[in-house]
């Protein structure tokens, strides 16, 4: 399942690739990119797990990146 977030306050594009990295080790997520430049997250998940991936997705952006803010 491919389901895109939009995003802001994300600081740069060093930034930017190195929460890519975090969010591709997450179990689940077969695929994750992140732009910068489009202040957004494209993930891959399987669809059985989506709900509870797409939370620890959240918390591990939160983490990371703190004024981060999920806009859908």
């Amino acid at each position: 399942m491919k389901k895109v977030y939009k995003i802001e306050n994300l600081d740069c594009a060093n930034c930017a690739r190195k929460l890519e990295e975090k969010l591709n080790k997450i179990e689940g997520v077969n695929d994750c990119k992140v732009s910068f430049m489009m202040q957004k997250i494209t993930l891959d998940v399987s669809e059985e797990e989506a709900e509870e991936i797409l939370d620890n997705v959240i918390k591990t952006c939160k983490k990371f990146e703190p004024d981060l803010n999920f806009l859908n």
